[in-house]
């Protein structure tokens, strides 16, 4: 039998399409989640949710990792994002995963207002590499044109600019810019952070680093089911998904990003009590 995750692209998109009707006709039904991984996008959310997803204790939504509903499909309204998730099952926690929830302007403040007691987990990556990768990710899927990261970086005041207060004005506007070329600008964490915790409460966010994840899984991945409040359990093996080859950056450009990061990685560091293993 062919699994979900190894199926043809047409398999899956007419799987959508029917869970998505299926979802709507009983949307009453349906459970929200009770938890979020917001991002970073790059930053490894795909294995971390590839590693949660087959708890025992936990059901991922039906053909998604995540809906994008608080960000770009917010018009759609509760019902068809119900639809997106299975009918409630005993205690098992439901949960989606979408990287542009933690930098959309708008997002966190929908996410608050519309899931009451929700947890989010936020997955953190060295802001440098973060940027690079996102840049070949956005040029391999056609969002970005720009074939050089640095001139992609010059330009990215400009693209940005006005576009999140545009955002903010103008609930339904979606902003090409700001989703797929805000390189520098998603990388400025503890701007996000501070976010997330004045609306959650930071008992409600558990921040971690792609680094420590990749490097040590074991711990991190114990900590995060923890905060959830679930069983220990662990999957067979802790896969790296997404991960894309490059050639390193150039020392000077290297040094120059990494000095531009520095004053939103000693405020990130201050917010959690802990300093990110990229500045150790």
């Amino acid at each position: 039998m062919i699994s979900r995750r190894d199926a043809p692209q047409w398999m899956k998109e007419s799987g959508r399409a029917v869970s998505r009707t299926a979802g709507r006709l009983s949307a009453g039904l349906r459970a929200l989640p009770d938890f979020l991984l917001v991002g970073t996008q790059r930053g490894g959310t795909t294995s971390l949710f590839r590693a949660l997803a087959p708890h025992p204790g936990v059901t991922p939504p039906n053909f998604h990792k995540g809906v994008h509903y608080f960000d770009v499909n917010y018009e759609r309204g509760i019902d068809w994002y119900r639809g997106h998730f299975p009918l409630r099952r005993g205690s098992r926690l439901v949960f989606e995963s979408a990287g542009y929830y933690m930098h959309h302007p708008l997002a966190p403040e929908r996410i608050a207002a519309d899931l009451p007691g929700v947890k989010l987990l936020v997955l953190l990556r060295d802001p440098v590499e973060r940027a690079y990768s996102a840049h070949k990710h956005e040029l391999a899927r056609g969002f970005e044109t720009e074939t050089s990261f640095e001139r992609a970086l010059e330009l990215e005041p400009a693209r940005l600019a006005g576009e999140a207060d545009r955002i903010r004005n103008e609930p339904g506007y979606l902003s090409h810019s700001h989703r797929h070329h805000s390189y520098l600008d998603r990388g400025h964490y503890a701007d996000q952070i501070e976010v997330l915790f004045k609306l959650f409460g930071r008992e409600r966010v558990h921040v971690a680093f792609a680094e420590d994840f990749f490097a040590t899984p074991e711990p991190c991945y114990d900590a995060i089911v923890d905060f959830l409040g679930l069983e220990r359990w662990r999957p067979a093996d802790f896969e790296r998904h997404n991960a894309r080859p490059s050639l390193p950056l150039s020392p000077g450009l290297q040094t120059r990003l990494a000095e531009h990061f520095a004053p939103y990685d000693e405020r990130l560091a201050t917010l959690l009590g802990e300093v990110p293993p990229w500045r150790r």
